[in-house]
């Protein structure tokens, strides 16, 4: 019925479905272990698991079915208060996400899921046990219902459905769903309701036509029956009717009363692998369940169309959004230069139309990044898993706390900055948060608190990582570096210098190794992946009352507002966000391409580019500061010449530059020249290092205008 990529993108699309099902079904049970009367927690599992499992069964994926039926028994008896949800049982229903997850990843480009089920016995035993009975030797999901029926209380169903036009499209088959709701009971009586089947010149392939009557005896309930189709319930209108006890009809919501077919005459055709044989329409009159399945068949594409235009969310490849801010950068290049040639030419119109443009080309750049944008609060959440484990393992008792949650950032730069997070979520359960009884003995709670934070600060995006724990052992800290030969016994240093030795590799205070920590790895990578980001960190620790680290990032890796300067004929870009004002700068010169000058009384640490970079640059009869700032640090940069604000388009540089310190990237100006965009964090640990000494006084610097 599909073509190879058809086929390729709706198993894709059930993939990507199953691995946000089982993101939402941990992060609900892990809200209601916290939160045991959370009735939405327990239904949004209860779906989440549901769905995953209707889903697994369209694709005949019979080992995600599996787990996923014992799993979903488990959740009903929790559901309907016949089981409170213990700590042991969600540890043992997280195990079962984690084995669905290692499923999902092993399911291939043909859709077989090739592995040994009776790996998940002890799965299905403890899930069986946590129910309260031992698992049957062939306990399956929905297995034909047997017995007598007064054993079993067997009743006759009329089922209705109408399937919407878009069916297909969406990978479901009805063959399908009637092979599934087979596994109840037994179908007596099966027809298909043609009637909805346009002319042959009109017939779309890709379209469902189709209506069904089913009359199924089960035992089954009809909570039941009407969960077989649950997760198409966008796709469908439904009638279900007790024909042996006066039931109401069951009906989609959405659904309008059935109204009598026209040409319900017309020969009904078996589907799926029913056996029964049904006769032609025309040999008898057509039953009033066909009927109102052919009426449904002509009305059901309206609520549809309703449905959908409520549904404004649209979901989009990362590497469409990736080529479409790719393009968006030609488009901010293009356009400078024409700007440039329309000032060169002097023409009035010619400068207000690229002015006109160069606007709605700003607009777009900021729609374009906006659709990168997402909230933090989805990282952050990951971590109640995170930290339930862990504490769990170290025997401590902690409390996870988000705020900032909704604070946008772009895709990549989440991305990438997930692992640093994680090693830095685990050091603080590990070495921060200290165990119950030394906490008590400390005056604090037995239980730690760990917060997590986002917010925006000076065109960037702040994460901050704190616990209420024991903080940094400054002092153990200065004596390890001195044992390592890192630094002098008897240097003089700052409690910030000494708290950014953490992040040397090699280095750790563990006295033993864990599977936690210990090894002297890690730190220096986190400092390394935030390099990489552009961006800095930050430690604020008070012994014995907990530690902060805090994460300075860049909102979007890829077009930024910048300022540019030049040295000589060499060109560079300073992100925006970090310059704070530009002055004169007096002489004398810095000696050493390096030092301080007077800033209104306070000395400012400043470097000349020309001397950092080894530029070959003419003297000049002024030169100028650019003052730029990173959290609670300034600093000064000395150019020849400052030439304003524009867009720029950050490309990044090949393998032969990325040893060049200070230099993040490159750009092109609507000249044609390229100018490389300077790594303010790189450029500031640089001048620390080499005016790491206490800071002159007013007398002994040199003047800034």
């Amino acid at each position: 019925m599909f073509s190879g990529d058809q086929w390729n993108q709706l198993l894709q699309g059930f993939l990507d479905e199953g691995r946000d099902l089982l993101k939402d079904a941990e992060d609900s049970l892990l809200r209601l272990e916290i939160s045991p009367e959370d009735d939405e927690a327990v239904n949004q599992l209860f779906r989440a698991v549901h769905t995953l499992k209707g889903s697994a069964g369209i694709f005949s994926l019979t080992a995600l079915v599996n787990l996923t039926h014992h799993l979903e028994s488990l959740l009903m008896m929790v559901r309907d208060g016949q089981l409170t949800l213990t700590s042991q049982m969600t540890s043992l229903m997280l195990t079962c996400m984690d084995e669905l997850s290692t499923l999902l990843e092993s399911v291939d480009d043909n859709g077989q899921l090739n592995v040994d089920e009776s790996r998940h016995a002890p799965l299905i035993a403890a899930l069986s046990a946590a129910q309260g009975h031992a698992p049957q030797a062939q306990d399956s999901p929905a297995q034909p219902v047997a017995g007598t029926p007064d054993e079993l209380d067997v009743h006759d169903w009329q089922i209705n459905i109408g399937f919407a036009r878009e069916l297909f499209e969406n990978g479901f088959d009805p063959a399908a769903f009637v092979r599934y709701l087979k596994k109840l009971g037994a179908i007596t009586e099966l027809q298909t309701d043609t009637a909805g089947l346009p002319a042959l010149h009109e017939l779309d392939p890709h379209q469902c036509y189709l209506s069904l009557a089913i009359t199924l005896r089960s035992a089954a309930g009809r909570e039941q029956i009407v969960d077989v189709f649950s997760f198409i319930e966008d796709f469908c209108t439904l009638e279900i009717e007790r024909l042996d006890g006066g039931f109401a009809d069951y009906r989609h919501p959405d659904d309008q009363a059935p109204a009598q077919a026209d040409n319900a005459a017309l020969p009904m055709q078996v589907i799926g692998d029913s056996s029964q044989t049904i006769a032609p329409a025309a040999a008898q009159p057509p039953a009033r369940h066909t009927a109102q399945a052919g009426a449904a068949a002509a009305e059901r594409t309206a609520p549809r169309e309703k449905r959908s235009s409520e549904n404004t969310l649209v979901k989009v490849s990362a590497h469409k959004l990736d080529e479409l801010i790719n393009l968006v950068g030609e488009l901010v290049i293009s356009t400078a230069g024409a700007q440039m040639q329309a000032k060169l030419s002097g023409d009035t119109r010619c400068i207000e139309s690229t002015q006109a443009v160069f606007q709605h080309v700003e607009q777009i750049r900021e729609s374009a990044l906006k659709l990168r944008m997402v909230e933090v609060g989805e990282t952050f959440n990951r971590f109640h898993r995170v930290v339930r484990d862990v504490s769990q393992e170290l025997d401590k008792k902690i409390q996870l706390t988000i705020r900032g949650g909704e604070t946008e950032l772009d895709k990549s730069v989440i991305d990438k900055i997930a692992d640093p997070l994680t090693h830095l979520v685990r050091n603080a359960i590990d070495h921060g948060i200290e165990p119950g009884a030394e906490r008590l003995a400390a005056g604090k709670p037995e239980e730690g608190n760990l917060s997590l934070n986002a917010y925006h600060d000076s065109g960037m995006i702040v994460l901050e990582i704190s616990d209420d724990g024991r903080g940094l052992n400054t002092a153990r800290i200065l004596q390890k570096a001195i044992d390592k030969g890192m630094v002098e016994a008897d240097a003089q240093l700052s409690d910030r210098d000494i708290h950014a030795l953490i992040f040397e590799p090699g280095f750790s205070t563990a006295e033993q190794v864990s599977n936690l920590s210990g090894r002297g790895v890690g730190m220096d990578v986190v400092r390394s992946a935030i390099d990489q980001l552009r961006g800095l960190i930050e430690i604020d620790s008070v012994a014995g009352f907990g530690c902060t680290f805090r994460i300075r990032l860049p909102l979007t890796l890829a077009i930024i507002d910048g300022f540019l300067v030049s040295v000589g004929n060499d060109s560079f870009v300073i992100p925006l966000d970090m310059v704070t004002e530009c002055m004169e700068a007096s002489e004398p010169t810095l000696d050493k391409g390096y030092g301080y000058l007077n800033l209104r009384g306070n000395p400012l640490p400043c470097i000349t580019l020309d001397s950092h970079f080894g530029l070959d640059s003419e003297p000049v009869r002024r030169r100028n500061i650019v003052v730029v700032s990173q959290g609670r640090q300034q600093a000064g940069l000395i150019v020849d010449q400052l030439h304003g604000e524009l867009q720029t388009v950050i490309k990044p540089l090949g393998k032969m530059f990325q040893h060049l310190r200070g230099i993040s990237g490159s750009t092109i100006l609507g000249s044609g020249q390229v100018a490389l965009i300077l790594d303010i964090p790189s450029l500031f640990r640089h001048l620390q290092a080499l005016v790491d000494t206490p800071a002159p006084s007013q007398a002994n610097v040199a003047n800034a205008h």
